[in-house]
This record gives structure tokens, sequence and C-alpha cells, in this order.
């Protein structure tokens, strides 16, 4: 793990990405438009990046983008298959020169000051900067800045049959910054009715 800070001047420029192409097959209803704080998730993930990065896309299924306000940006898969490694991918190959900041949209609890500290604590000497998961201690790969460096990582990682951005972080874990995250609690992913339970007593506390 690198713990070098680097001068943010030089830093390149950040996008943002929000991931809400999944199928949410276990909550067994589309995660990105439940309502958590009073508008749809991924407009409400998509605003809390706007006052972050440059600009902002949705990252969504090619029969969403119908579906979506106008007034955002989409970006659609680019490459074969299907996940977040694709999603990810296809920022890149939008915009190869940038830096990605990745959230995923099933996060109720996310706050715009963890976000803030990840960019504050930002290298880009790696490849990423990312949270180290509270739940299972590994690198937190869809609360990420990505650099444009890892791009080509990533591209290795998926021709040696990977799928997982999560794996690509452990495998290059030498040019990853991790952080420990401030409030644990924002990195609770709602992926079933009981977390969703669960996220919904905690957002009422």
């Amino acid at each position: 793990m690198i713990s070098k800070e680097h001068n943010s001047s030089a830093a390149p420029v950040l996008y943002g990405l929000v991931l809400a192409g999944g199928k949410s097959v276990r909550m067994g209803q589309d995660k990105s438009i439940m309502h958590w704080h009073g508008k749809e998730q991924r407009y409400y993930m998509a605003d809390m990046l706007q006052s972050i990065c440059t600009d902002v896309f949705i990252s969504c299924r090619a029969e969403q983008v119908h579906e979506i306000d106008p007034a955002y940006k989409t970006l659609t898969d680019s490459y074969e298959g299907s996940g977040p490694l694709i999603a990810i991918l296809s920022a890149f190959k939008e915009k190869p020169g940038a830096a990605w900041m990745v959230v995923a949209c099933d996060l109720p609890l996310m706050d715009k000051d963890t976000l803030l500290y990840l960019l504050q604590n930002r290298n880009t000497d790696c490849i990423a900067t990312t949270f180290e998961s509270p739940f299972d201690k590994h690198p937190e790969p869809l609360i990420t800045i990505w650099e444009p460096g890892s791009y080509e990582v990533l591209l290795a990682h998926m021709a040696d049959g990977f799928k997982c951005p999560r794996k690509a972080l452990i495998r290059n874990t030498e040019r990853v910054r991790i952080l420990i995250p401030p409030d644990p609690k924002a990195l609770m992913n709602a992926n079933t009715p009981e977390d969703a339970a669960t996220a919904k007593e905690l957002l009422s506390n």
C-alpha cells in the first residue's frame, strides 16, 4: 500500500461515474431508482459527484438510456460483457486521459464528506485511491478514484480472464493507496431487501 500523498494541482482531470447498470436480481427491484434521499439514487449520487468532479456520467445498459432524465449524461458499455469492470473500461475508452471517481448506486449511506476525503487523499502516482472495506478488509473498487494509468492495468486484467475490479486492486496493491474510511457506515451496500431495511433504519436514526 502506498501512503505518499500527491500535489492535486498536477492531477489529471477527474470525472464522476455512477454505476447504475446492474440488474438488481437480489434486491428484486432496480436499486438505481430507489428513493433514499427524495430522488432516484442514481440522480442523488450523480448530483453529489457533480459538486466534486469536472463532469459526471451515469453508467447504464443501452436499454436504460431512454429512462434516464436527459439532464444527466449517460455512458453505455463499449466492451463486450457486463459488470462494473466493463463499465469502468468503457469510461476510460470515452476519456482515456482522465481519472474517474467511480461510485456504485447501491450505497444509501454514502455522503459527500466521504467522497471529499477520498479526493483529498488522492495519490495520482498510484493507479487508484480507494477505501478498505470495513466489512471484509479488502479494497473497495466501486468507491474509488481510478487514475489514467489504471486503464492498461484493467485491460490486461480483463485479458487474463478476470471480471472483478477488486482483484485488479488486490493484484496491484503496491500501486494502490488504500484509505480507512472516516465513516465505515457510508460504505454499506444495500443489495437485498434485508440490507434495505437496515439502511432505512440507519437513515431514520
